[in-house]
């Protein structure tokens, strides 16, 4: 699913800078389904990844399997293509428990493969105009913000979405749909406010499998002072318009991001200014695909690395340690630790602002 709707879309749209050579799936079925698709003969339909990686022809490898499988699976393949001039895709989150996501983060540096997590949400241009507002002070100092995020997992479980998959709905790693979903929430807060120094979480239990709360509530102090409460509703609906979303309040206005797919970030200003600024939604799958084409020719670094998901998916793990424990819990622990994000993919161009060029 994961491939059909996210990776292959961006994957044809930049069909001048890849080529897809080979398939692989346990279920060899879903294998030849996409073999006759992408018009490959069965000489490049596997159902064993460990062979096709061996392959001299193959520069990329693209991960896409349930999250308890991110970890064992990756590491199988950086350790089979070290030295082999090969680099690595893996989907968020890097692994589901936080051994397995210290010992991914050092996957890289052990096996001299360069490796993205495809965090979209890092990518997303949204996401990047929010943190270019933020970081130039656009609205002055920033001093506080509130985020809602509602996923109605159980209304999706009967259409053909992301929670239909059985994995998802019985996860064998921790949090389930708040791991697996929530991730990307916490990905995009600290791409936009940097390191966190704390939090402090609740969570109201629940007896389904897909996730142990319908809801957790999190207050959170950044490294940078600004602090902010966080929430994830998995179980129901936000029926009323407009949503929460995410709202950033900063001593000259705010900024307002209703959800991902709206297109327009809205900045008013205390003097009465206002600012509607369009985006293209979902723009993170092929924004991180040309990052890492550009990475591959030595153009630019990779942006998000297995050490940067790292952070998100602690982040994540940690937070259910604070609901489980009633304790407040540091983070970041480095007192000047300041996230290398990277920059705005070059190649990835936004709509420009009143008064300026596009971003390059």
């Amino acid at each position: 699913m994961a491939f059909e709707r996210l990776h292959y879309p961006a994957y044809r749209e930049l069909s001048d800078r890849y080529e897809i050579k080979a398939v692989c799936d346990e279920d060899r079925r879903k294998a030849d389904f996409w073999a006759g698709k992408l018009s490959l003969d069965s000489s490049n339909v596997y159902s064993d990844y460990k062979e096709m990686v061996k392959r001299d022809d193959l520069d990329v490898i693209d991960i896409m399997v349930p999250v308890g499988m991110n970890y064992r699976v990756t590491h199988d393949v950086a350790s089979l293509v070290t030295g082999a001039r090969k680099s690595i895709i893996c989907e968020k989150p890097l692994a589901a428990t936080i051994d397995e996501a210290k010992a991914a983060a050092e996957l890289p540096q052990k096996y001299h493969v360069p490796i993205m997590i495809a965090e979209n949400y890092r990518y997303n241009e949204e996401i990047n105009i929010i943190r270019d507002y933020v970081g130039e002070k656009r609205i002055g100092e920033t001093f506080y913000f509130v985020q809602n995020r509602v996923v109605d997992f159980l209304g999706d479980v009967s259409s053909d979405r992301f929670p239909s998959v059985e994995w998802r709905q019985h996860p064998d790693f921790p949090g389930g749909a708040i791991l697996d979903t929530g991730v990307h929430e916490f990905a995009a807060l600290r791409h936009i406010f940097g390191a966190i120094d704390k939090v402090q979480a609740f969570g109201r239990h629940q007896s389904y499998d897909y996730a142990p709360y319908s809801v957790i509530c999190v207050n959170m102090l950044f490294k940078s002072g600004v602090i902010g409460a966080f929430s994830f509703f998995c179980s129901g609906k936000e029926m009323q318009r407009p949503l929460v979303g995410l709202r950033i309040f900063g001593e000259r206005g705010m900024i307002y991001l209703e959800e991902r797919n709206c297109g327009t970030v809205n900045v008013a200003y205390n003097n009465g200014d206002y600012e509607r600024i369009p985006y293209r939604p979902q723009r993170g799958f092929f924004n991180e695909l040309l990052n890492f084409y550009q990475a591959a020719s030595g153009n630019e670094p990779i942006s998000v690395t297995p050490e940067m998901e790292f952070g998100d998916t602690y982040t994540v793990l940690q937070i259910l340690k604070s609901i489980g424990t009633d304790e407040i819990i540091w983070l970041d622990k480095e007192a000047e630790y300041k996230p290398d994000y990277g920059t705005f993919p070059k190649n990835a161009a936004r709509e420009p602002r009143a008064g300026e060029s596009t971003l390059s």
